[in-house]
């Protein structure tokens, strides 16, 4: 079996003002020529399809194309949701495309959902376990005693029936950290899943019965504790984060039982994201790749009028201009050191406020904070 990783594509979404569509085309088209040329057979795409639980049209007619390719190649096909995800959206047809090789778990219902394919070496058993809350597993094993997302997601896997002895794949969307500590962050997935407060990790450990672990929700590429425990990363540099983001995606050769074989195949997009830094004449007189996305740092000492509109004569596709001048360095940043890790939810966004606008939260801003935390799986929902 040779299975291509995918994750945390977020079709439909935007740089700034710039659509990015045409730039995920790009890259699905070159995903299906690295499917003909490594002799993939199966494909698995870890969560964040969309990037709004309520998708464009634009976005929707793109994952029609690229699945209707993939089922026309007939490649098997695995994918969840992620918390970017609508489940019901994403869920929508899934029992019609089982027929054609493609099988979408977005919706937790209490069991951990599984195929199996066969290769020459025999079964290989791929499990997919879609962006789960521990308030939604505890409502399915009351008996057990689940207080944060490891205990939910060990949890679903001690209660599945995995044979050590067969081959096992599983497709995740969570935040899984290593021995070594968190994950490096590389995009928006950074603002819910720091490791504060009652915002929690899962261990890498969790997936220790699984020959490979497709993880999706980190946005750069990396292993989490040993080489087969992974997130593929998203296909395209999504923020300004990101900018010195090796993007690749990992091609996986599973032979026998304890035989596998990662390559990490580097991708090119249509369309690169840097940071320029530099005086504003300095810049206009260097521009290369002018078609890039750009982010611009300018060093002047004086505001520039219409700067923007300067840029984008040479960079028509800038995002975004600051400076770094003696001015922009006297502005001192926040006092955030008395914030402590260890407080609740409410009281961490309650200080952080504070030190940064100098005022209380309203409650309703805080209640805007509350349902979005919830949404984002940040914090639990009461029992």
């Amino acid at each position: 079996m040779k299975f291509l990783h995918l994750s945390d594509l977020h079709l439909g979404k935007s740089l700034g003002e710039f659509d990015l569509i045409r730039d995920q085309r790009y890259f699905l088209e070159r995903v299906l020529e690295l499917i003909r040329e490594k002799g993939v057979d199966t494909v698995l795409i870890a969560g964040d399809v969309y990037d709004k639980s309520i998708p464009s049209e634009a976005a929707v007619n793109l994952l029609d194309w690229f699945i209707n390719e993939l089922a026309e190649m007939k490649i098997h096909t695995f994918m969840i949701s992620g918390n970017h995800d609508s489940d019901d959206r994403l869920n929508f047809g899934s029992a019609l495309f089982e027929a054609r090789g493609i099988h979408i778990c977005a919706k937790f219902d209490g069991t951990l959902y599984k195929r199996v394919v066969t290769d020459d070496h025999g079964p290989v058993n791929v499990w997919l376990l879609p962006f789960v809350k521990a308030s939604q597993v505890r409502h399915y094993y009351p008996d057990e005693a689940i207080n944060n997302y490891e205990d939910a997601v060990r949890t679903i896997i001690d209660h599945a029936g995995i044979d050590p002895g067969e081959r096992n794949v599983i497709l995740s969307h969570q935040f899984v950290a290593g021995h070594g500590g968190n994950p490096k962050l590389g995009g928006s997935e950074g603002m819910g899943t720091q490791n504060v407060g009652t915002i929690e990790v899962i261990g890498a450990s969790c997936y220790d019965p699984f020959d490979y672990a497709a993880l999706g929700h980190i946005h750069s590429p990396q292993q989490v504790g040993r080489p087969e425990v992974r997130y593929a990363g998203s296909p395209l540099k999504y923020s300004l984060s990101e900018v010195n983001n090796a993007k690749s995606l990992p091609v996986v050769a599973l032979e026998e039982k304890g035989n596998i074989d990662i390559e990490l195949v580097p991708v090119k997009p249509l369309r690169d994201l840097r940071h320029i830094k530099g005086p504003l004449k300095k810049l206009l007189e260097n521009v290369e790749n002018k078609d890039d996305f750009i982010y611009a740092t300018l060093t002047d000492e004086d505001i520039v009028n219409d700067v923007m509109g300067i840029v984008q004569q040479s960079y028509p596709n800038t995002v975004k201009i600051d400076y770094d001048n003696a001015h922009t360095r006297e502005i001192n940043d926040p006092d955030v050191e008395g914030i402590s890790a260890n407080q609740s939810f409410d009281d961490l966004v309650r200080q952080f406020y504070l030190a940064m606008y100098g005022t209380e939260i309203s409650e309703e801003e805080m209640q805007i904070m509350l349902d979005a935390a919830k949404e984002a799986g940040v914090i639990h929902e009461a029992d």
